[in-house]
């Protein structure tokens, strides 16, 4: 009778990349709540995130919006870091890149004309 093969070496795990997105998306915003400027981003804009998986590697792309004034850097520095800490310890993949591209900046003047249009 041949020995049996641990349940932890059978099989196979594979994450969509769509999960791993939602992941980077949700960490992203966890920053961007907790950012200073945050009062001037109006609800609803939350964070987007596309991924590229690849041989247990994620690189992630993420689309964020800001208030303004914003030390832009010093955000999207936080943002990179947290992403890459929580993708890795949610997936156990390694994350060599995030990317993070600022779409827009709100100052309380901008917020003020947003909520006025959806009214």
């Amino acid at each position: 009778m041949p020995a049996q093969v641990p349940a932890a070496d059978r099989g196979a795990l594979r994450i969509a990349d769509r999960v791993v997105a939602k992941i980077a998306a949700h960490a992203a915003r966890e920053v961007l709540v907790d950012a200073p400027q945050a009062e001037h981003v109006p609800r609803g804009t939350a964070p987007h995130a596309s991924v590229s998986v690849r041989r247990k590697a994620a690189r992630v792309r993420l689309s964020v919006e800001l208030g303004y004034p914003s030390d832009i850097g010093s955000v999207c520095r936080s943002v990179r870091q947290h992403v890459t800490e929580r993708v890795q310890a949610l997936t156990g993949m390694a994350v060599p890149e995030v990317a993070v591209e600022v779409e827009r900046l709100h100052s309380p003047a901008t917020r003020k004309a947003d909520e006025e249009r959806v009214r």
